[in-house]
């Protein structure tokens, strides 16, 4: 039996670190060569100069690094065919390129034809669109190449087919969703039934400033069945195998899916380590509450970065709870982690002691309680800038959708884990947390919110129970429904248009928030663009 033996590369690339990413690629070419013995080896989408490069797209010195990069990479290609992926500067287009590389030479150059422009991606922006099949052979195999968006679509699979395609090898750069996985199959059954290719997926790993990456490259024959499977979240040199008389897939590795909860805690502890890793910060600064938010946070930058580089900080206040001291105590007995603890009473004191005055009947409430939660946030800042290490914010995404949270305050620091998580989903990965190891003690888990900054105060005086909230949110957030849909799934107007009332009028402050990892299809920032000043009233 002939065998086509193909390595899919799932690696770590960086953003803009063409001189590393070229030596990764290169000592990977060599070893996939001389000791897997591999035909072929596959990078990601834009391997070369990392993916979304963005603007760095626009600036000369960085075309030049790029194409003097992949010259050093045809020179060390011999015995072997390399697929990588580049931007390709052309005659002042610039195109999201893969190539064939074969005895030091470009033989296939092959050039995006569906561009995403919607989510984080604006690559419309950025590059012009191919129209023309790229097609090459190796063992008697004719390989049709395509680049990510366009397996989502059924024209460029056609057309690789009726170029004499016998096999697809596509390339990827897809943004971690918590249930993307299962759709990147589904989307690849989908273009198999179409046309009776079998399909390898080449994905990669990194964590890039609020988009994650995160592997599962895999292989899938024409009955649909996975030949190849890599792990999530681990760099990995994938074989794939095929038989060049049936070309039938040959199963080898196939790592088992993880679910949903699972997945997404690594994709966030994956987040967090490359985040802080990849900025060279040494190390992370997390306030601990003994509420929940700030528990998961703190399990997150433990299991990212380890307990030497991440210290807990206590700030507690008037109003901070006896259970809140003892719940945070046995938190950071259980995880080991160096603290320190600092009252904010002093701070808050003197603040209220020059502001009163200043108002007839004194300060208002609110003002009292973000007070606090600034003061909070200036130690917190002050140690970060004694330090060098970052501020780990702690609010999720429910908190930021309605304005749960303080400007300057809880909100202040560099990163954000639970930007785009839902208070509700909280819940679930602290519990799967501790099944790993049980270090979130369960009275966190289970005692109602409250942010402490009043007496006897909870989340639910001002919000809806979670279960309720994070519904409405969905709804509105991530599939744009109007109040009367809303309305319609059985909710009550009323608490509807309030909820609506608060996301709308709290843009300005998700504008000001630090970034945080993307795991839901429409997270805040730079997929949700609505207006600050605004006039729209919804229906």
């Amino acid at each position: 039996m002939s065998v086509l033996r193909i390595i899919v590369a799932q690696q770590s690339i960086a953003v803009g670190t063409v001189r590393e990413n070229t030596q990764l690629i290169i000592r990977t070419i060599q070893h996939v060569r001389d000791v897997l013995k591999a035909d072929i080896v596959v990078f990601p989408e834009l391997a070369l100069s990392g993916y979304p490069p963005e603007d760095l797209l626009f600036r000369v010195d960085f075309h030049q690094q790029v194409k003097s990069a992949l010259d050093e990479v045809c020179q060390h290609v011999t015995g072997i065919d390399v697929v990588l992926g580049y931007p390709d500067f052309q005659a002042g287009q610039t195109y999201n390129a893969a190539c064939v590389i074969r005895d030091k030479n470009i033989i296939l150059n092959y050039h995006k034809q569906f561009l995403p422009n919607f989510g984080v991606f604006d690559e419309k922006r950025y590059y012009a669109t191919g129209n023309k099949p790229g097609i090459f052979t190796n063992k008697g195999v004719k390989i049709g190449l395509i680049i990510c968006q366009d397996i989502w679509h059924p024209e460029p699979i056609e057309q690789a087919k009726q170029a004499g395609a016998q096999v697809i090898l596509c390339p990827n750069a897809s943004p971690f969703e918590t249930t993307k996985a299962e759709i990147r199959e589904e989307v690849i059954r989908e273009r198999i039934s179409e046309q009776g290719l079998p399909v390898i997926y080449s994905h990669f790993i990194c964590g890039q400033d609020d988009v994650i990456f995160d592997g599962g490259s895999f292989a899938m024959d024409k009955d649909f069945s996975i030949a190849a499977y890599a792990p999530f979240f681990e760099e990995t040199l994938l074989p794939v195998e095929i038989d060049t008389n049936t070309l039938k897939l040959i199963p080898t590795k196939i790592t088992p899916k993880t679910e949903e909860v699972e997945r997404t805690y690594q994709a966030l502890v994956f987040a967090v380590r490359e985040y802080v890793n990849k900025n060279n910060i040494p190390g992370a600064l997390v306030g601990v509450s003994g509420g929940i938010d700030s528990a998961l946070v703190l399990a997150l930058a433990v299991d990212a970065l380890g307990k030497k580089r991440v210290q807990a900080v206590l700030l507690p206040s008037a109003y901070t709870s006896e259970l809140s001291m003892r719940l945070a105590d046995e938190l950071l007995k259980n995880i080991g982690v160096h603290s320190t603890c600092i009252s904010i009473e002093n701070a808050y004191n003197d603040f209220t002691k020059d502001l009163t005055p200043l108002f007839k009947d004194g300060l208002a409430d609110l003002t009292q309680q973000n007070l606090q939660a600034r003061c909070r946030g200036i130690i917190m800042m002050a140690l970060s800038n004694q330090t060098s290490h970052i501020v780990l914010t702690t609010s999720n995404k429910s908190e930021t959708a309605v304005g749960y949270s303080t400007l300057y305050g809880d909100m202040a620091g560099g990163f954000s884990p639970l930007k785009d998580v839902y208070k509700t989903f909280v819940y679930r990965l602290a519990k799967y947390r501790n099944t790993i190891t049980p270090i979130i003690p369960e009275e966190i888990i289970t005692r109602p919110p409250t942010a402490e900054l009043a007496p006897n105060q909870r989340d639910q005086d001002t919000l809806p129970p979670y279960e309720i909230l994070d519904q409405i949110l969905e709804e509105y957030v991530e599939k744009d429904r109007s109040i009367s849909d809303i309305v319609d799934l059985g909710f009550n107007e009323a608490l509807v248009r309030n909820v609506i009332k608060m996301i709308d009028r709290n843009e300005y402050k998700r504008r000001q928030a630090p970034i945080g990892p993307r795991i839901t299809p429409r997270a805040f920032g730079r997929e949700r663009r609505y207006p600050i000043t605004s006039g729209f009233e919804p229906s």
